[in-house]
């Protein structure tokens, strides 16, 4: 446990990565390499990003929780997405329990349904504030064949149509607070699978299975290809208008919560999980 006697400020990690915000903060060159071990404490290092607002999904655990407690160390006001209120706050305390004076929230947010998405981006513009940093993070593997309120299937619908029609009642807000950017988590594994029928042409069956069709790892990987097409396409738009767009590999197998829908899983990642990228 760490306490800086000039800002009274305190913190679990390394004092030299916590709190750091130099005065003229040098952009990375090049040169400067990251790799599996760096961590995200590292990389924000020496930036200050007060003024900044984000909105992260699925911010309650996992990638996105680390994603945000680093952004509002450094300054910006961060808004954890998430679909279990109780569990938002509870991030949220994790958070404040770091800097009490970190500017937090917890919003709802249901990707599984249309209307919850868009009552999210209706209460956030109620709020009147800009949007610097969309995360799409958010996600569901492996899980059992169901359908969503709207009638699609909910790893389509939760990894991918969600976040497309998040970003799509957000565009407005992003423009005007351009510079801006939207960051969609996707995965390597969107190589091992297709959505094209045999004669080439986008099979949307595929998208939205039925049961019968429906095997889980094919519908993540599905989603995951979906977010990066849906990523590139959303750059070629708003790029022109301040606005850019890029989906990220977080890592192979990193042991989250993400595996919990069948125990099999969850014996893959404890197994991988020496071998990975720690949270």
């Amino acid at each position: 446990f760490f306490c800086s006697h000039i800002n009274k400020r305190t913190t679990y990690l390394d004092p030299r990565l916590a709190f750091t915000v130099e005065d003229n903060p040098v952009k990375p060159t090049t040169r400067q390499k990251y790799d599996g071990n760096s961590t995200a404490m590292e990389i924000l290092q020496g930036r200050d990003l007060s003024g900044k607002v984000a909105i992260i999904t699925g911010a309650n655990s996992g990638i996105g929780f680390e994603t945000a407690k680093s952004l509002a160390l450094h300054g910006a006001c961060v808004i954890l997405a998430c679909r279990s209120p109780a569990r938002g706050d509870a991030a949220v305390q994790r958070i404040l329990g770091e800097w009490h004076k970190a500017k937090v929230e917890a919003m709802t947010l249901d990707l599984a349904s249309l209307q919850s998405v868009q009552h999210f981006a209706e209460a956030f513009k109620s709020k009147n504030l800009p949007l610097h940093i969309l995360i799409c993070n958010a996600a569901v593997f492996g899980a059992p064949w169901s359908l969503t309120e709207d009638g699609l299937e909910s790893t389509f619908q939760v990894n991918h149509l969600g976040h497309f029609y998040l970003v799509q009642l957000l565009e407005d807000v992003l423009c005007q607070s351009s510079p801006a950017r939207v960051v969609v988590v996707s995965s390597e594994s969107h190589r091992f699978t297709e959505i094209k029928d045999s004669s080439g042409k986008l099979d949307f069956s595929l998208l939205s299975p039925s049961k019968k069709e429906y095997w889980a790892m094919l519908a993540y990987n599905r989603s995951k290809l979906c977010n990066i097409l849906f990523s590139n396409e959303l750059n070629r738009r708003l790029s022109p208008h301040g606005v850019t767009s890029n989906s990220v590999h977080p890592g192979n197998m990193i042991y989250s919560s993400i595996h919990c829908n069948w125990w099999l899983y969850t014996l893959l990642f404890t197994l991988a999980r020496p071998f990975t990228k720690s949270m």
